[in-house]
């Protein structure tokens, strides 16, 4: 198997004539536990101070376990004790590792003298060719070699916590970095039309993980807090490590845990590096081919080093789908006045022999639920993505180095909507026959479905929507490492910036006709009325009248600039020896987010001319089957087919000269916030009669300032609404003080024990804390946001055990526990007096006291709890014959004492939360060969409440995917993937599967890629 080792070593060789017997003072202080060999020479590298000079191709076997407070060269002798290897000390500070010929262990009594001198011409670098640096692990092509790096990681990480790293992040089948991640224990991803987009850490929603990249949190272009991983190439990435039990030194900011992305520098290789690879995928719906290509270059030059990489992929995804199947309660037609209330309660009465007894009192009418808008419905996604790192280091010495990093990049989707549907509810439609109903599956909770029913007129729609959405985001940061023999000091400074434009429209015709609306067995039809005149809804564009071109326009820009210093004092006490050393160090964060939106109808060739509405039909615009509108071909959910008009077209045609979509000053929003933290920690490492015990405790104190900007409406004299001629500011603000512990027992070899307890906090959402206000004024209420809004806090603590297997073997087991409290919601925070409402016409209406409503923390808490499991097994630990194949697999099972409780008392667990989630992969791989199949799953879980009253479930979702590569020759691999290579449909219902609301299909994804390195 080709291995690239990286070895902390210095290859400038010095005289051999130095005091070997002043190297035999050097004391190996800590414990080292049993690892692999290149691990192992690095921590006792950093211990002794002794450079190690190790040939790769030797190998990399598994060492034993070394005691604290051996000398250097019995620490050697039992880290190679069974190796096959030996030492052997070319000068007083640099030893070399090599093969034992008569395969004895080296003796500890006296080191072996130095090599002869080099031939004539030949530098000391040259005889030790093969010697590559330690401090980090380069794997090429070995996805073993990368789960045994990330294995590493987590056994000597502080806390609970899981990565992957190099191979495992690019080489495996991905549309995303999101999509990697969810491969990882306690992780899953939202998907939006079959691809993930943003990450879920042990169920917790997407807005309470926080995410940095280099150690600079991350911008987004959400409106939020939480980050659309979508936006990333995962080529560009080294290394994601996700922290589920922060230490004081970690930033804040998240309640379920904190993702740590890492890009790659130049002296993380051993020398000059290219990496190039491209690679073509087809989507089996769309039936495109989409290009991809990525590179990296590194190469290191005496104290410098310099690294850039990039990518760029092309995707055109296709989804076909039905969705838009809710329960809606009938006080929809049974509230509504005169007639049409009147005649619903009689044909339900009818045709049911449901007794209403009042109609207008809607606890009774919300139990009564019919089929809202069916749509059929056809996706294009085209993406373009792009991302480029750049780094630069100086690092003169093992004990300083100076780094610049840059990530930069692109998001461009265009995503086309075609959509043929019906909308039951319309208001122009009263009940006509029911012809079937449910009165016994939900007879638990009182309700009646009307599972089939006509109606006199149902409104149906054909719509063409566009949206484009262009993302940029960009970070640089510059980073100092120092340490010595006491002192050891990180500082960067950085930036962080996301700028995001989606600009939306829709074209809208409309026809109102008969029809019929009723649940097929996997989600739901419309079809001309039985009793009464109907029409072919597919395939009459001469009866749909044209009632608006809509759009939208929003603009987000985050700014955030950080700088951080990290100081740690090592420590050797004699009254208290178990004290390794204290850290402490601060960070400040400034951080401001703006948002603009407006929208627009257009309804005639210029602007405010309406000479279109309801004169202008779906055929006079050319018009294309919907096969032959979006690339791939007839619509795969149904045997249907119809026409519509392209977005292309739209866009040019109905967009007048000069077009813009106006900003509304009533959803404008900025917020400032401003963050200083100051923390201490401390490392104690003892042993409890034979147990080595490792301790991190301390605290993180923070200081948040936070001013939030917005609009405040005004009524004119004249009965207009307006709005404040500057936005409006309000000040707010908070301190907190959050406590850490982590500890870690081994309790024999290879077998820890792993507990940490802390308390940690997510902010606001920045659309609570903006300070905007809209008005109702008939209703005599104001709707504010809230910059007073405190963060929502979370005390946890978890407890585990894990085993560490030869080769990189793991199996582990945690149980843990959240306490969240601070929840945000909706309540009554005050009241303005003698507010002057004016009529339309401008006369007064008079003065009126208005209620005003904010997002508030609620009182009380709820808990969160659950069991984690992990394996990765390398199968040759229990037979030789099983050499390169393995298993990693892990499983997550999560709890919630939080109901999603709805209005009519149904309760429902945690929206968002699926109670088991697990993965699994197989792997084999060879010299030239490697294969994987892996299969990802998430257990169903609550989408929404629909109308606060019904739960809207997402079903259980399992995928296959699908690696196969082969390595034509020592710089050149083959590739082949599969992603959902069973072509899984989503889907989900409302409270039962026999009401299903969506059925969507995306189709599978294979690609060809070819890989180059050097």
């Amino acid at each position: 198997m080709r291995r690239l080792l990286a070895l902390s070593i210095a290859l400038a060789l010095q005289a051999a004539t130095a005091n070997v017997a002043a190297q035999q003072a050097n004391v190996a202080t800590d414990a080292i536990p049993p690892q692999s060999l290149d691990t192992a020479l690095n921590t006792l590298s950093r211990q002794t101070g002794l450079q190690f000079v190790y040939n790769a191709q030797a190998g990399n076997p598994r060492t034993r376990a070394v005691p604290a407070g051996l000398s250097s060269e019995q620490a050697l002798t039992q880290l190679l004790d069974g190796t096959g290897l030996r030492y052997r000390y070319l000068n007083a500070s640099t030893v070399t590792i090599e093969a034992d010929s008569e395969a004895t262990p080296a003796t500890p009594a006296a080191p072996a003298p130095a090599t002869s001198p080099a031939p004539a011409g030949t530098s000391p670098t040259a005889q030790a060719v093969d010697t590559q640096e330690l401090e980090s692990i380069e794997v090429v092509g070995s996805y073993s070699r990368s789960l045994e790096q990330a294995v590493d990681i987590k056994r000597y990480n502080v806390g609970f916590s899981d990565s992957i790293v190099a191979t495992d992040v690019a080489d495996f089948p991905e549309q995303n970095l999101a999509e990697a991640l969810q491969r990882m224990p306690g992780v899953t991803i939202e998907r939006n039309k079959g691809m993930g987009s943003k990450v879920n850490v042990r169920g917790l929603p997407s807005e309470y993980t926080h995410v940095s990249i280099n150690d600079l949190a991350t911008a987004s272009g959400s409106g939020g807090r939480d980050v659309e991983f979508d936006l990333f190439a995962s080529e560009i990435i080294q290394q994601v490590t996700v922290q589920k039990s922060p230490t004081a030194a970690d930033e804040e900011g998240g309640i379920a845990g904190s993702v740590k992305i890492s890009t790659a520098r130049p002296f993380d290789y051993s020398g000059r590096k290219l990496v190039v690879s491209a690679e073509g995928a087809h989507n089996s719906i769309s039936e495109e081919t989409d290009p991809k290509f990525a590179f990296l270059a590194s190469d290191t030059w005496g104290d410098w080093g310099a690294l850039v990489s990039f990518s760029h992929a092309e995707r055109t995804n296709r989804t076909d789908s039905t969705s838009g199947i809710n329960f809606r309660p009938m006080s929809r037609f049974l509230g509504a006045s005169g007639t049409r209330g009147s005649q619903a309660e009689t044909v339900i009465e009818r045709d049911t022999g449901w007794t209403i007894d009042n109609r207008a009192n809607t606890a009774e009418s919300n139990l009564i639920v019919f089929q809202d808008k069916v749509g059929d419905r056809v996706y294009l996604n085209d993406q373009e993505k792009w991302g480029a790192t750049a780094s630069l280091q100086y690092r003169p010495s093992r004990t300083f180095s100076l780094t610049f990093d840059a990530m930069v990049g692109g998001y461009d989707t265009t995503e086309d909507e075609y959509d043929a549907a019906a909308y039951s509810a319309s208001s122009r439609s009263t009940l006509e026959t029911i012809h079937e109903y449910d009165d016994t599956t939900l007879s638990d909770y009182g309700m009646l479905v009307l599972r089939d029913v006509s109606y006199t007129a149902t409104q149906h729609e054909f719509l063409s929507k566009e949206r484009i959405n262009k993302t940029d985001y960009g970070q640089y940061s510059l980073a100092l490492d120092w340490n010595n023999d006491l002192w050891d000091v990180e500082a960067m400074v950085g930036y962080s910036g996301a700028e995001k434009t989606l600009d939306y429209s829709n074209l809208k015709h409309v026809a109102y006709a008969p029809s019929r609306t009723r649940w097929t067995g996997r989600s739901g039809e419309t079809i001309p009325s039985a009793s009464s005149g109907g029409f072919d809804m597919y395939n009459s564009p001469a009866s749909y009248l044209f009632e608006a071109y809509e759009t939208t326009l929003e603009k987000i820009n985050d700014d955030k600039y950080a700088a951080k210093l990290d100081v740690t004092r090592k420590l050797e006490l004699p009254f208290l020896p178990a004290l390794r050393s204290v850290q402490f160090g601060g960070r400040y964060t400034d951080r401001s987010k703006e948002r603009q939106y407006g929208e627009l109808k257009i309804t005639g060739p210029s602007a405010g001319d309406t000479s279109w509405v309801n004169v202008r039909t779906l055929a006079d615009s050319p018009l294309q089957w919907i096969g032959d509108i979006v690339p791939g071909g007839d619509y795969s959910v149904k045997d249907l087919d119809w026409q519509q008009v392209s977005n292309d077209f739209a866009r040019g045609y109905f967009r007048y000269p000069g077009f813009s979509t106006p900003f509304d000053d009533a959803q404008y929003y900025r917020v400032d916030e401003e963050v200083a933290a100051l923390y201490a920690m401390t490392n104690f490492d003892f042993t409890l009669g034979r147990v080595p015990v490792t301790v991190n405790a301390g605290a993180r104190y923070i200081d948040t300032s936070v001013t939030s900007f917005g609009y405040h409406p005004v009524q004119n004299p004249d009965g207009t609404i307006g709005y404040t001629d500057t936005p409006v500011s309000k000040d707010g603000g908070y301190t907190d003080v959050l406590p850490s512990f982590n500890l870690t027992a081994e309790l024999a070899d290879g077998l820890l024990l792993r507990a940490a307890g802390s308390e940690t906090l997510i902010r606001p959402a920045l659309g609570d804390v903006a300070y905007k206000r809209t008005a109702s004024w008939s209703s005599f209420r104001f709707t504010d946001g809230n910059p007073d809004l405190k963060p929502t806090y979370a005390k946890q603590w978890e407890i585990g055990l894990e085993k560490y297997l030869e080769n990189g073997g793991l199996l582990a087991a945690s149980y843990f526990r959240k306490k969240i409290d601070g929840v945000v919601v909706s309540a009554l925070t005050g009241v303005v007096e003698d507010v002057a409402v004016y009529n339309a016409n401008g006369t007064l209406n008079g003065y009126y006291d208005f209620d005003v409503y904010q997002p508030v923390n609620a009182k009380g808490s709820y808990d969160v709890d659950g069991i984690e499991l992990i394996a990765n097994l390398p199968l040759a630990t229990f037979h030789p014959v099983l050499e390169g194949f393995g298993l990693n697999a892990n499983y997550t099972m999560l709890d919630s004492s939080l109901a999603g409780e709805s209005d009519l008392g149904i309760r429902t667990p945690m929206p968002g939360l699926a109670e088991k989630t697990w993965n699994l992969t197989a792997y084999y791989e060879n010299a030239r060969f490697d294969a994987r199949v892996s299969y990802n799953h998430k257990d169903e879980y609550v989408e929404s409440i629909g109308y606060n009253m019904y739960p809207i479930w997402r079903d259980a979702y399992g995928q296959l995917d699908v690696s196969i590569g082969y390595r034509i020759s020592d710089h050149l691999k083959l590739s082949l993937k599969g992603i959902n290579l069973t072509d899984e449909e989503t889907s989900g219902y409302t409270m039962d599967p026999s009401f299903p609301t969506m059925y969507e299909k995306s189709g599978r994804r294979v690609s060809l890629g070819l890989r180059a390195d050097f």
